[in-house]
C-alpha cells in the first residue's frame, strides 16, 4: 500500500510537526487510512491521533488542530493501493477496441468508486462492496457518477458480461436511502438496449429521483478494430433521430411528473441526425457537459457572449477539430468573421484514419492525422486545437504523438484551447 507522502504544503500543520517526503500515514483517530478520503474524513476534531512511520519509527503523534485546518500532505496517489480494476467485458468498451502497441496506460480499465468522487468517472459498481456502499454514504462522497447501460438484469449481465451486474437498483437504491446523490450515463448499442429497453431504464431511474439527478444517452463509439468482438452496428442519421425523439417524449413525461427533463441526449445525437441543437435552459444546468452533453450548446453561447462584448480587432487563426464538430465550429468562425471583417479564420475537420472513420469526435483525433491531412494547408502562424486531444496534463496526443511534433510538421504555433466558447475567442485574438 504506497501511503508515503510526496509532498509537505508550506506553513501546513503537517509542516510543524517535521513530517518529511517518504513518511508514511498509518492512521487516524485510529481509523486504518487507505486512501486520500479517509484522511481526509478521520482527520477532525480538535485533538486528533495521528500514527506514522517517520524516519523508519513507527510513532503517535498528538495533535491540537481547534481550527479546523488540514493536513497538508500531497501523497504520491490519491489510492493507497491503486484504483480498483474494471472487473467487466462490456460489449460497448472503448478500450478492447484499441490498436495493439499504444502505451500501457490507455490500456487500464479503472471502475473504482472513489475516483467517481475525485475526478468524476463513471463506475458500474459491479466490484463495489456493501462496505464499499457504505463508506460512500458515510463520507457522503456525491455526487457519483454511474454507468447503467440498463437496469433489465439479465440485459444487464449480457452488455457488462459480469453476473454481479444484476444487481445495479439494489445498489442505486441503497446509495438513494443514505442520501447519496448520482448522475448515470447509459451507452447506447444499436438493437440492445434502446427502444423499449430505454424507456424501462430511464423510468427505474426517475424512480430514484432527486438522488439520480440527471441522465445521460451517448452512442457506444464503434473503432475500426473490434476484431472478436460483439457485432454492433452504429446509429446512422435515422436512428439517432429516433433516440432523440424518444428522448423527447421521455422529457415531456419527466417535466411532468418530476419538474424536470431528467434525461439528456449526447451532442453526437444531434449532429448526427441533424437536429437544432437545444437551447441552454433545456440543459437544465449541464449536470454532465463532461459527458458530451451540452458542450455545442454552451460553447456556442458563450462565444457569442465574448464576442458581443469584445473591442474591434484583426486575428487570423487555424482551429481544428474533428468531423463532427467541424460544421459547428465554422458557424463560430463564421460569426467572428461576419462581425469583423479583417478576422482570417479558417476550420480544417480532421478524418479518424487512426481508429477509423467512424469515430468522428474531437477528443479522439490523433497528432499523426493532423499531421497527414493539414501539412502544407495551414494558412495562419497560430493553429488553435482543444485540450481533449491530449492526455490530460501532458502534450500528448493518443497515438503519442507531442505538440512539438505537429509544431514542427506544420510551421505553426500550436496553441491549446480549453473547451471553452470565452477561451476560443482569447485564443483566436491572440490573448
Amino acid at each position: 500500500m504506497n501511503n508515503k507522502i510526496q509532498a509537505v504544503e508550506p506553513g501546513s500543520i503537517a509542516e510543524e510537526l517535521g513530517l518529511q517526503p517518504g513518511d508514511e500515514i498509518v492512521s487516524c483517530n485510529g481509523h486504518k487510512i487507505e486512501d486520500e478520503l479517509d484522511l481526509r474524513f478521520y482527520f477532525c476534531g480538535e485533538v486528533i491521533e495521528l500514527e506514522v512511520i517517520t524516519g523508519g519509527e513507527r510513532e503517535i503523534i498528538e495533535i491540537e488542530n481547534p481550527y479546523g485546518e488540514e493536513l497538508g500532505v500531497i501523497f504520491e496517489s490519491a489510492l493507497f493501493g491503486g484504483a480498483k480494476h474494471c472487473a467487466n467485458k462490456c460489449i460497448f468498451c472503448f478500450i478492447d477496441q484499441l490498436p495493439r502497441g499504444m502505451r500501457e496506460s490507455l490500456y487500464f480499465k479503472d471502475d473504482d468508486s472513489r475516483l467517481s468522487f475525485l475526478t468524476g468517472n463513471y463506475v458500474t459498481l459491479t466490484n463495489a462492496k456493501d462496505s464499499d456502499l457504505d463508506k460512500i454514504i458515510r463520507m457522503h462522497m456525491e455526487p457519483i457518477n454511474v454507468s447503467v447501460h440498463t437496469t433489465n438484469p439479465c440485459l444487464r449481465k449480457f452488455m457488462l458480461k459480469n453476473p454481479k451486474a444484476e444487481r445495479i437498483m439494489e445498489q442505486m437504491r441503497r446509495l438513494a436511502s443514505g442520501h447519496i446523490h448520482m448522475n448515470c450515463q447509459i451507452v447506447l448499442v444499436k438493437g440492445v438496449n434502446d427502444g423499449a429497453e430505454f424507456y424501462k431504464t430511464v423510468s427505474d431511474l426517475a424512480s430514484l429521483y432527486p438522488y439520480v439527478t440527471s441522465v445521460s444517452a451517448v452512442p457506444m463509439g464503434i473503432t475500426k478494430f473490434r476484431e472478436n468482438l460483439y457485432c454492433a452496428q452504429p446509429f446512422e442519421k435515422e436512428d439517432s433521430k429516433t433516440v432523440l425523439n424518444d428522448i423527447l417524449k421521455m422529457q415531456k413525461d419527466c417535466l411532468n411528473k418530476l419538474g424536470t427533463r431528467f434525461i439528456y441526449g449526447a451532442d453526437e445525437f444531434y449532429l448526427s441526425a441533424g437536429y437544432p441543437i437545444p437551447a441552454e435552459e433545456e440543459y437544465e444546468g449541464y449536470h454532465q457537459i463532461e459527458n458530451g452533453v451540452g458542450l455545442i450548446r454552451s460553447m456556442h453561447d458563450e462565444f457569442s457572449d465574448a464576442l458581443n462584448s469584445a473591442p474591434k480587432g484583426s486575428a487570423a487563426a487555424d482551429i481544428i477539430t474533428g468531423m463532427a464538430a467541424g460544421d459547428e465550429i465554422k458557424k463560430l468562425a463564421n460569426m467572428a468573421k461576419t462581425r469583423y471583417n479583417n478576422m482570417d479564420i479558417a476550420v480544417h475537420t480532421v478524418r479518424n484514419d487512426f481508429f477509423g472513420e467512424r469515430i468522428t469526435v474531437a477528443g479522439l483525433i490523433t497528432g499523426g492525422d493532423i499531421i497527414k491531412q493539414l501539412k502544407g494547408k495551414i494558412k495562419s502562424r497560430r493553429v488553435l486545437i482543444p485540450s481533449v486531444m491530449l492526455r490530460h496534463g501532458t502534450e500528448t496526443f493518443l497515438d503519442d504523438t507531442t505538440v512539438t511534433n505537429v509544431r514542427e510538421a506544420l510551421g505553426a504555433d500550436i496553441i491549446v484551447t480549453d473547451c471553452s466558447g470565452y477561451d476560443l475567442w482569447d485564443k483566436i485574438k491572440g490573448d
